[in-house]
């Protein structure tokens, strides 16, 4: 079997993959065009950051198996064409966190003082050291956005050296800030005013794409300093630029941008341009968070592995490939079921959860139902913006965020075959709870929410709303949705047992996008108490 490399990797595992017997080419240097078309032939494929698994480069592979990341993001792997074709997407998702973290607080020292302009003076001649004036991290305030494992590791270091921190994360639990000594910021905002240094430590998604752009950036203090080691588009490229010549921000350390340059190619190659190359006090390094002899070593080793292992057709901890005992095909529409009440809870409340309790009653409940506890889990973690989350890390996963999860079996069932039925605590103090079963031929039904009884199936693109129970709110709300030329595939709305609350909640099924204009015209409709966008795809 052949393995081809397109990026580096410890030279020690390339030779360890060779001695087990794998034919091993390194393909380094070379454009995303030349490795499309490089693939064929291939069964297994090493990348780091910058080659592309998309759909062209699959369509070209004519016998991939396999692809490792030598990494933890995986915003260069379409994992879903991945499975599409048949191949299995793995990644490292520990091995270099600390790689990254101490990166960050370097790139924050080096900002307040002042070190790579005056590297780069003395360099020319120039040592008049009071051009290089810096300013003292001890006693100032750092905001961490994002308090996952390199955001906590940013935390206990910048904390060590004497800063106060500050955080903001809306999925973390009060414990976890507690247990670091970090004061937990409820809003963006809140952790924007206060901030002499901001570090970004969160996963690029819909939400948190441009999360700092021209209105955020001008709610900091004047003079703030910016570090971004973790996604490109976090911050707004351009927004940043202007804002460093005006000197609302002060300085900036950028590791990646929203689109890459190759970094293989040599001085006189390269035809990558950005902004913030020209912007000044801007400090540009080329993505070095997994840059270390460590990490280097640790990603190697872990990716080397877990490839040699899939390629032998061990089960290994891949991204796209569940270990699912019992009939598959029985408990996978389950499993979708599962992972959609997950992705739910988090587009439709923003309260942390604390505890999950998940009960299988029918005869579902004679089955070992781990599996689709697990889809559940990775539907609450996706809804959290966890990228790298897999079946076989969900639960470490949800650990790291002080989630507690509890399964009950209950072979008995009223009305259903079967049901799912999850209750999510949370850090407000309710209990909130969604039931949901599977009707032939596979389709998964919501048949209760928040109390109200409902009867819908979970197309991809739904809006959740709550309204007063009074004649005409679903009309108006359709002749919104028809102006804006949206098409309704289906409406389900349904009340609370017993309750004379004169409130009811209406799920309508839609074809087309709904932008956050729209959302708020529907919510600003009278009769209209909430609304929110629940999105599947």
């Amino acid at each position: 079997m052949k393995i081809l490399i397109t990026e580096s990797i410890a030279q020690e595992f390339v030779e360890d993959l060779r001695n087990q017997g794998f034919e091993v080419e390194e393909y380094l240097g070379h454009s995303q065009e030349e490795i499309e078309q490089h693939i064929k032939g291939c069964d297994a494929l090493i990348v780091r950051s910058a080659t592309k698994v998309n759909e062209a480069l699959l369509s070209n592979a004519d016998c991939l198996k396999v692809v490792g990341r030598a990494g933890t993001g995986i915003d260069n792997i379409d994992v879903p064409a991945c499975t599409e074709h048949g191949v299995i997407a793995l990644n490292t998702p520990t091995a270099n966190n600390m790689a990254a973290g101490e990166l960050a607080v370097a790139h924050a020292f080096s900002i307040f003082r002042n070190l790579c302009d005056a590297n780069e003076g003395t360099h020319n001649g120039d040592f008049r050291r009071g051009n290089w004036i810096g300013i003292e991290l001890e006693g100032k305030t750092a905001g961490v956005i994002g308090l996952g494992r390199i955001g906590s590791i940013v935390s206990r270091k910048l904390k060590g050296i004497g800063m106060n921190v500050v955080a903001y994360d809306p999925y973390v639990q009060d414990e976890k800030f507690e247990k670091l000594g970090v004061t937990r910021c409820s809003t963006l905002d809140d952790l924007l005013k206060v901030c002499d240094l901001i570090t970004l430590h969160t996963p690029k998604t819909k939400e948190t794409y441009n999360m700092l752009a021209k209105e955020q950036l001008y709610k900091c203090k004047r003079g703030v300093r910016i570090v971004n080691a973790a996604r490109g588009g976090l911050v707004n490229e351009q927004d940043l630029a202007d804002a460093l010549a005006e000197g609302q921000v002060a300085a900036a350390a950028i590791d990646v941008f929203d689109v890459e340059p190759s970094y293989n190619k040599k001085p006189g190659e390269q035809e990558f341009d950005n902004v913030l190359l020209h912007a000044p006090h801007c400090y540009i390094t080329p993505h070095l968070g997994a840059s270390t002899k460590e990490a280097t070593y640790n990603v190697g080793s872990q990716v080397a592995d877990l490839v040699a292992r899939a390629l032998k057709g061990e089960m290994v901890a891949a991204l796209n490939m569940p270990a699912i005992e019992g009939d598959i095909n029985a408990i996978r529409p389950y499993c979708n079921l599962a992972e959609k009440i997950g992705k739910m809870y988090y587009q439709t409340e923003k309260s942390p959860v604390k505890k999950l309790s998940v009960s299988y009653a029918g005869g579902i409940a004679n089955q070992n139902m781990e599996i689709v506890t697990m889809s559940l889990l990775v539907g609450i973690l996706k809804g959290m913006g966890v990228d790298t989350v897999s079946y076989v890390n969900v639960k470490e996963c949800v650990d790291s965020f002080g989630i507690k999860v509890e399964e009950k079996y209950e072979p008995e069932v009223k009305k259903y075959n079967n049901l799912v039925t999850v209750k999510f605590f949370n850090d407000d103090g309710k209990e909130l709870e969604m039931a949901g079963t599977v009707f032939e031929p596979n389709t998964e039904v919501l048949v209760s929410f928040y109390g109200y009884e409902m009867n819908c199936t979970l197309h991809d693109t739904l809006l959740a709303l709550k309204n007063e129970d009074v004649p005409g709110v679903i009309g108006r709300i359709a002749t919104i949705l028809g102006r804006h030329n949206i098409n309704i595939v289906s409406m389900h709305w349904g009340r609370k047992a017993n309750d004379n609350s004169a409130k009811a909640q209406a799920f309508v099924s839609i074809e087309q996008p709904v932008n956050s204009k729209i959302l708020k015209e529907i919510e600003s409709c009278d009769g209209v108490l909430k609304v929110s966008l629940i999105d599947f795809t």
